[in-house]
């Protein structure tokens, strides 16, 4: 029960407007975590960027159990598994971003698409979880449940070898 555990990868991309260039993004989601993305939609409106309140201008994808894994390994790769310890809160979640959508294998560089970037939130937890998410019978998580800044690193660098800065 102590052992800390991956919920769940999010990964998205911003791409600041709809159209088109949404359409590629999804599809370049598609093809890099075999799973359908959902669109993200603008919370309010930004001028200065020509964004308007409820215009989806992003894509993101959940992956979670193996697909969540094998992702995480493929993505630490591209980064050369070095992170800081600023990438990681309180809470025991770790994000980072990957520059390019090509350096994912099976991806190429098209003009005509461009380049992607992406960020890349990993969400740790300990088994027991469900006692504060419940609906019935709802507890509030022990303190010795929660995943810490040191647990959250301590995993990343037993099971992926990371290198944390």
């Amino acid at each position: 029960m102590q052992d800390v555990v991956i919920d769940k990868v999010v990964v998205h991309m911003g791409v600041g407007e709809s159209g088109e260039k949404l359409v590629r993004a999804e599809n370049i989601m598609k093809a890099i975590t075999n799973q359908q993305s959902v669109r993200t939609i603008a919370k309010r409106t930004q001028p200065a960027f020509g964004i308007r309140k409820g215009q989806p201008i992003g894509c993101k994808v959940s992956l979670r159990s193996e697909n969540a894994t094998s992702f995480i390994e493929t993505a630490l790769g591209i980064i050369e598994k070095t992170l800081s310890a600023g990438q990681f809160d309180i809470n025991g979640n770790v994000s980072f971003g990957i520059e390019e959508h090509t350096d994912f294998p099976g991806q190429s560089y098209d003009p005509m698409i461009g380049i992607y970037g992406m960020d890349v939130t990993v969400v740790m937890e300990r088994r027991g979880v469900r006692i504060a998410r419940r609906n019935i019978g709802r507890k509030k998580l022990p303190a010795q449940q929660r995943v810490r800044r040191e647990d959250a690193i301590r995993f990343m660098q037993d099971t992926y070898q990371v290198e944390v800065q």
